[in-house]
């Protein structure tokens, strides 16, 4: 996979519990570009910067992402 681009939406008592497994089965695609939107939550944004660093894409409103 090229990239991941979007909300995962782990945030909150129900989603927090499963970001350690979606942060395995993330590894296991290996995107090249990781790119969290803010309903991930920064729990899981902190995690992945830790687990995935070489994927992870920090953004913030007016991020443009070109993909070639």
């Amino acid at each position: 996979m090229h990239a991941f681009v979007g909300g995962m939406h782990l945030t909150g008592g129900i989603f927090e519990p499963i970001i350690p497994r979606t942060l395995d089965e993330l590894a296991v695609i290996a995107p090249r570009w990781l790119v969290p939107g803010h309903c991930t939550g920064w729990k899981a944004t902190h995690e992945i910067a830790r687990r995935l660093p070489e994927a992870y894409v920090q953004t913030s409103v007016g991020t443009r992402l070109q993909f070639a």
